[in-house]
């Protein structure tokens, strides 16, 4: 693929990542978090041997070798390394946990082919983690009652299908038909409340290209932005040749407190070296959940002014607090069971999704059945994989809500943390920073 195709379909992805809409619930719902006991894990026993007892089997589709290189991996390398710690302590219930990986390459004949080969042949339990660029098996996971748990939002099957539950939840019918509500989706505006009420911020910037996709996500931005009350400037460079250092003297003219985008790492990077030379000071340049890793150093090499303000937003916890003992064991069994040095947030999502479907299995006891696992993921009380989640459920409400109760993890890189190597910083308690937002409609 060339690089302009390269970039239109990373600023697709980039698209419907930052429009997905978690399940998001107050702080009063994290009064029945469990504490984790001493010597314990969360999602598990206290070590109890190797498990030996018939596997569970597994799938796990990720488009590893997809157009935009390894981004998708992240899920699946968390999940993985999970279930070989469960299995170093007991497994589920006695039974080790087997997976079986495949990756569909980000396209929608490949994923087809995974699905076939992980349910058909491979006869998995459920899958797990699932990553896809085009997610277009999920009607036939769907019907096959297969329970999909903890995948990543790409596109829009979790909204739509039944026996698929996405990591950050959903209130959608999910009846197999149209997404959402009539085709409909609902994203809330607490990003944008966040930094209104945390930082006094009142002017965004919203950067584009000329592509359908990222400008559609951009006009979603602005919708959401002025909604709440900012002042908004946008910008749009050409798809093939962007000029940034235009976009950024015209940045610095509008005192400009925040900088959102829709384009791809690449054209981040460029942005932030071009705001750096023209002098512009920014309260935060806000990027998304894909881009929350420790590889920002690198990336941003030639823009230690931007490097340096720039923020993520999300559902879960800063992959980097290892004050928390959720996190600590999600490091601790990434340095003994993964196979690369890099650390990102959605390892820790696709950590956390494997720790749904061992707690959901766990409930089942003996009798381990597709339907009780999923009685597990439907029940009333909100899933939090022990902290490493704001609460998740799953509803199915007939007319979309007008309003919600949301909750923002918010984390902003910083040169000078972890002894000068560079780190993301948790900026307040996740579960306090909460607020009841607009639901915004907006299409697939």
């Amino acid at each position: 693929m060339s690089r302009s195709g390269g970039a239109a379909l990373a600023a697709a992805v980039l698209v419907l990542l930052t429009a997905a809409c978690g399940s998001r619930v107050p702080e009063s719902e994290f009064a029945e978090r469990s504490a984790v006991p001493e010597g314990a894990r969360p999602g598990g026993a206290a070590p109890s041997g190797e498990a030996r007892g018939e596997p569970v089997r597994v799938g796990v589709i990720a488009s590893e070798t997809s157009p935009v290189g390894d981004a998708f991996s992240g899920p699946q390398d968390g999940a993985r390394a999970y279930f070989e710690a469960l299995n170093a302590r007991g497994g589920v219930n006695g039974r080790p946990v087997e997976v079986v990986t495949c990756d569909d390459g980000g396209s929608g004949l490949g994923n087809s082919d995974c699905v076939r080969e992980l349910v058909l042949k491979e006869k998995v339990f459920a899958l797990v983690a699932t990553t896809s660029l085009n997610y277009a098996g999920a009607p036939q996971v769907s019907d096959a009652g297969v329970p999909d748990i903890g995948g990543q939002p790409i596109g829009a099957a979790y909204e739509t299908y039944p026996h698929l539950y996405g990591i950050y939840g959903s209130r959608a019918p999910r009846t197999g038909g149209e997404a959402g509500w009539d085709g409909d989706l609902y994203g809330g505006t607490e990003v944008y409340r966040y930094f209104k009420r945390e930082h006094g911020a009142r002017t965004a910037a919203v950067v584009s290209y000329n592509q359908a996709a990222s400008a559609s996500y951009a006009r979603s931005v602005t919708s959401g932005l002025e909604a709440e009350g900012y002042d908004v400037v946008t910008a749009q460079v050409d798809f093939s040749l962007p000029n940034f250092d235009a976009v950024a003297a015209d940045l610095r003219a509008r005192d400009v407190d925040l900088v959102f985008d829709a384009v791809d790492t690449g054209g981040n990077a460029k942005l932030c070296k071009a705001l750096d030379e023209a002098g512009v000071e920014l309260t935060a340049k806000v990027t998304n959940v894909q881009n929350w890793n420790s590889d920002v150093a690198e990336d941003y090499a030639d823009a230690e002014r931007c490097r340096n303000s720039l923020w993520v937003t999300g559902s879960s916890r800063n992959y980097e607090d290892d004050g928390d003992p959720a996190v600590r064991a999600f490091r601790d069994g990434m340095d003994r069971y993964a196979d690369t040095d890099t650390r990102s947030q959605w390892q820790l999502e696709g950590w956390a999704a494997a720790m749904w479907f061992a707690d959901a299995a766990k409930s089942c006891g003996a009798e381990l059945t597709r339907g009780c696992v999923e009685d597990f993921m439907t029940r009333a009380e909100p899933y939090d994989a022990g902290g490493l989640l704001l609460p998740v459920r799953f509803e199915q409400l007939p007319q979309p809500p007008k309003t919600r109760p949301t909750c923002v993890s918010a984390a902003r890189w910083q040169d000078d943390a972890n002894d000068g190597a560079g780190g993301w910083v948790s900026q307040g308690e996740m579960t306090e920073n909460c607020f009841t937002v607009p639901q915004l409609p907006y299409r697939p």
